[in-house]
């Protein structure tokens, strides 16, 4: 499978270096439509790029943003109107592992909607969650809107990474999977910290200040 991955990584790289936004849409189009396409090293190759002045960080950002909504609509609807079955039978043409799926499966059944939220910066889960939002025939609109806000944090963090790093990008990417789990922290320290401040104040509020309509 390494073999394989890295000529993938070899293409992509090259792709983007040719292609330039389109190529990083259509990369991240791919990897949300559960195609092996690692984001790991799409979007740092697409900010050591802006650091050459090629492209500009915000364009990578909406660009990877974009094809991983696009990606994931696919892989949404593949799930909704195919089902379980469909995927199972056909998925080993795009190498979809089924374990993979399993741990998608799981946490979405665990978690429900949220996960969608959070398992877009989660390894494995991130590829292939959108395939048991739509077995769960979840709300499109709320779907599309966690993809949306789950997407952004993951693809900004590693456009800025291959941008501070410049040439040296590639060396980081053996690592970046550890990158999964700080950026998840780092949402949820921000999540208790607006909870617990949004209480510090309701609590400091006056009584008739709560009673005025």
């Amino acid at each position: 499978m390494q073999p394989i991955i890295n000529s993938v990584v070899q293409w992509s790289t090259h792709l983007i270096g040719s292609w330039g936004l389109p190529a990083v849409f259509l990369l991240m189009l791919l990897e949300s439509a559960c195609i092996p396409v690692p984001s790991e090293a799409i979007m740092p190759f697409a900010g050591f790029a802006v650091s050459e002045g090629k492209l500009t960080m915000a364009g990578i950002i909406i660009a990877g943003v974009a094809g991983n909504l696009v990606g994931s609509w696919i892989a949404y609807a593949v799930g909704y109107y195919g089902g379980r079955p469909f995927v199972d039978r056909w998925g080993k043409y795009v190498l979809l592992r089924p374990h993979h799926l399993d741990t998608a499966q799981h946490w979405f059944d665990h978690y429900g909607a949220p996960v969608v939220f959070f398992g877009r910066m989660i390894p494995i889960v991130r590829t292939f969650i959108s395939l048991p939002a739509g077995f769960g025939r979840m709300n499109f609109w709320k779907f599309t809107l966690f993809t949306v806000l789950g997407c952004v944090p993951w693809v900004a963090m590693l456009g800025y990474v291959g941008y501070k790093l410049g040439a040296s990008w590639e060396k980081l990417q053996p690592y970046l999977h550890y990158a999964d789990y700080l950026v998840v922290l780092a949402l949820v320290v921000l999540v208790v910290y607006a909870v617990v401040r949004w209480r510090r104040r309701r609590a400091g509020r006056p009584p008739e200040a709560e009673s005025r309509p």
